[in-house]
């Protein structure tokens, strides 16, 4: 069976830089065996804020895909703090956020980018708790951010 890394690697995909905090928290906190992964805003190829408002300015499957990028940069956190991914025991909780109109119902969609993307890297140990909300806005104009709760080896 192939290790979280070797996933990554299959999947042709490889961690980005870990983003820098934009104001006054830390990009993940330990506690115990339990590491808190702070927000991670869906970005780019080059790692900018990639913007969009599901329900207006981008679809569900645009959307997906944000939600996707914004977990590789979640992954790329835990894999800092943890210092592997390998290390990493599953992940417990996901909170995914959609900047999206009022009348957007397809928050469980888009988010499946980011929690389709944990189970393909950290296979059973991906599976996770989550919820999946609307906002009227997201930092920079994000169209998805995402949080992760993981419990380290």
């Amino acid at each position: 069976m192939s290790t979280p890394l070797q996933r990554l690697v299959e999947l042709g995909l490889t961690l980005p830089p870990v983003a820098a905090p934009v104001a006054n928290y830390l990009p993940y906190a330990r506690t115990g065996n339990l590491l808190f992964i702070a927000g991670n805003v869906s970005r780019d190829v080059d790692g900018k804020t990639l913007p969009g408002k599901l329900g207006e300015t981008m679809s569900v499957e645009e959307g997906y895909a944000a939600a996707r990028s914004a977990g590789l940069y979640a992954l790329a956190a835990m894999n800092d703090a943890a210092g592997s991914l390998d290390n990493v025991a599953r992940i417990v909780r996901m909170l995914g956020m959609v900047n999206c109109t009022p009348d957007f119902g397809g928050q469980p969609q888009v988010i499946n980018g980011a929690s389709d993307l944990l189970g393909e890297v950290m296979g059973d140990a991906g599976r996770h708790s989550r919820a999946a909300v609307g906002m009227a806005s997201l930092p920079a104009g994000a169209a998805v951010e995402i949080e992760v709760v993981c419990e380290l080896g």
